[in-house]
């Protein structure tokens, strides 16, 4: 599973697959009980993953650097229900990150869906860039699609 393909979707809890998309909806499989259903797209909203950037006292970051971050840490993942202990595990594994302006509902976000992803073994990363016909890099590009509180969309 690819995490290009991954999206959240408002209004429902956990993280999606993309497995497919029409003109007014898209169709996805919960990574949680992989249950398939269609979703309409003018009652909720999608936000892949990679799109998604968090706030930090310098220039926003990616998600992706975020759940890397995570990855990488010796520190054990707190609960995603206390969120005391969340802030302080990102100010170990994440210090730069703007605590002001990332909600606790954030963090205890990223840390479920970290949990999710890891659970589907997603591997955490970017698209790779593909090598077009003619020999220039070609870069997949995708459009925002909502702002989430602390965690805001990749202006591309």
């Amino acid at each position: 599973m690819e995490y290009g393909k991954i999206i959240s979707v408002t209004g429902l809890g956990g993280l999606f697959e993309l497995v497919g998309s029409k003109k007014d909806g898209a169709i996805v499989r919960s990574l949680e009980d992989k249950s398939t259903k269609f979703v309409a797209s003018r009652v909720h909203n999608f936000s892949h993953l990679e799109s998604i950037e968090v706030y930090t006292v310098r220039d926003n970051v990616n998600l992706v650097e975020v759940l890397t971050a995570m990855q990488n840490s010796s520190e054990p993942l707190p609960s995603d229900k206390d969120g005391n202990a969340v802030k302080a595990y990102f100010q170990k594994v994440y210090p730069d990150m703007d605590f002001e302006r990332v909600y606790a509902s954030d963090m205890k976000k990223m840390v479920k869906w970290y949990n999710v992803l890891k659970a589907n073994n997603v591997e955490i990363k970017l698209s790779h860039t593909e090598e077009a016909e003619d020999g220039e890099q070609a870069v997949e590009v995708t459009e925002p699609d909502t702002e989430v509180a602390g965690v805001e969309k990749t202006e591309e």
